[in-house]
C-alpha cells in the first residue's frame, strides 16, 4: 500500500506560512522624557507620547518649565473608509488655549464636512461644508462660516463640469 504525502506536505506547507507571515496590525505606542537642568534652578522637562492602531492615533506633547510657564499639546485622529474625525488642542499653564475639531463623511456621491475652534475664553468659529453629486454631472454645494461675534455667512450653488 503506498502512502499519500500529498496532504501531509500540504498542511506543513500551510503551517509554514502562517508561521512566516506577519501578524495584523497591533496597537503600538512610546513615548520619551527628556529632562534638562542648569545653574540656578533653570531648567525644563518635555514628554512626548504617541500611541497608534488600526483606525486611530493620538499624540500628546507637554514642555513645562521650571519657572512655572509651559503648555500641553494633543491631537487624536480616528479614520476609516468613507470618514475621519481630528481633534487638536492646545492649553498653557496660564490659562490660554483653543481646542479644533474636524470630521468629515463621504460616501454615494455626497460628502459633509466641519471644522470647530473654541477657544478657553468661549470664542468660536465654524465652517460646514456639504456637498453632492446631481446625475447630470453637476456638484452641489453649500458652506456655511460662523465667525467668534455670532455673524454667519452660507455660500451655495451648483458647479458645472468644463466642457
Amino acid at each position: 500500500m503506498m502512502s499519500k504525502p500529498l496532504p501531509i506536505l500540504s498542511l506543513l506547507t500551510a503551517a509554514l506560512a502562517a508561521a512566516i507571515l506577519p501578524a495584523p496590525a497591533m496597537a503600538r505606542s512610546h513615548g520619551h522624557v527628556l529632562s534638562v537642568q542648569g545653574a540656578h534652578g533653570r531648567g525644563y522637562t518635555a514628554q512626548r507620547w504617541v500611541s497608534r492602531q488600526p483606525g486611530s492615533a493620538s499624540f500628546n506633547r507637554s514642555v513645562q518649565a521650571n519657572n512655572g510657564r509651559g503648555y500641553s499639546t494633543s491631537r487624536e485622529r480616528n479614520y476609516g473608509p468613507g470618514h475621519f474625525d481630528n481633534r487638536r488642542s492646545i492649553q498653557t499653564n496660564d490659562g490660554r488655549g483653543a481646542t479644533a475639531t474636524r470630521n468629515a463623511q463621504w460616501g454615494d456621491g455626497h460628502y459633509n464636512g466641519s471644522r470647530q475652534v473654541v477657544t478657553n475664553d468661549g470664542r468660536t468659529l465654524s465652517r460646514t461644508t456639504s456637498a453632492y453629486a446631481n446625475g447630470d454631472g453637476s456638484v452641489g454645494y453649500a458652506t456655511t462660516v460662523a465667525g467668534p461675534n455670532g455673524g454667519t455667512r452660507t455660500v451655495s450653488g451648483t458647479a458645472y463640469p468644463h466642457r
